[in-house]
């Protein structure tokens, strides 16, 4: 496999070249935003998940200007492997701080649903919605933990809820990139990358205001 083959998956890219996307590259800056705004609010030390959590949207936000910019088989790697990261470190966070199960059930049940979602993304034909439908499993996931929290009346409920609201909008426009170029030449994936910095951010906020709620609770 050539890692450095060229790949030409957006409206917006029409050849070869480092800023041949400019949209979908400064766009990335939300992702940075997201990071910097939660680093800001300055979150405990000792909380070494969160702090994690919130590296991996700064290696989100370097990661997909990286791809967008060169735009090749390597840098896509680059691209979707710190958004897999964030994904499945926030799932387990969510079990373990909001769900409040212990970390063998809660390394488990992350094991189970990264087996699910890998399973679904073999299963559908590539490019499938324009590849959006392989984070379908992310947006249930968010769905079921904050209609699953909202009935226990966890305060985390409606900022995850508003996520996924966020997170099913910003999928519609990743999906319909393609099919607007006639239209719209820059595409639509930068309001993706604008929208998903929304969502990340709601989740980070999530984890800063209540992430020990459950934790305390289970031990007290």
């Amino acid at each position: 496999m050539d890692w450095f083959a060229p790949t030409d998956l957006y409206c917006e890219r029409t050849a070869p070249g480092l800023f041949n996307e400019p949209f979908n590259a400064l766009s990335n800056l939300a992702f940075l935003a997201a990071a910097a705004i939660a680093t800001a609010r300055r979150p405990p030390r000792r909380d070494v998940f969160l702090w994690l959590l919130i590296a991996i949207v700064y290696l989100i936000a370097i990661g997909s200007t990286t791809f967008h910019m060169l735009a090749n088989r390597w840098s896509l790697i680059a691209d979707i492997g710190p958004i897999a990261a964030f994904i499945y470190a926030f799932f387990l966070y969510a079990m373990l701080r909001f769900v409040a199960l212990s970390w063998m059930v809660s390394l488990t049940v992350t094991v189970l649903f990264f087996i699910a979602s890998y399973g679904f993304g073999v299963a559908i034909p590539a490019g499938t919605l324009n590849g959006s439908l392989g984070y379908l499993p992310a947006l249930i996931g968010l769905i079921a933990l904050g209609a699953y929290l909202f009935a226990r009346q966890y305060p985390a409920a409606p900022l995850l809820l508003s996520a996924a609201a966020v997170f099913l909008v910003s999928l519609t426009f990743r999906t319909i990139d393609l099919t607007v170029c006639n239209c719209m030449p820059t595409g639509t994936h930068f309001i993706w990358h604008a929208l998903n910095a929304v969502v990340l951010y709601l989740a980070l906020l999530s984890a800063m205001r209540f992430g020990g709620l459950a934790a305390n609770a289970s031990h007290a």
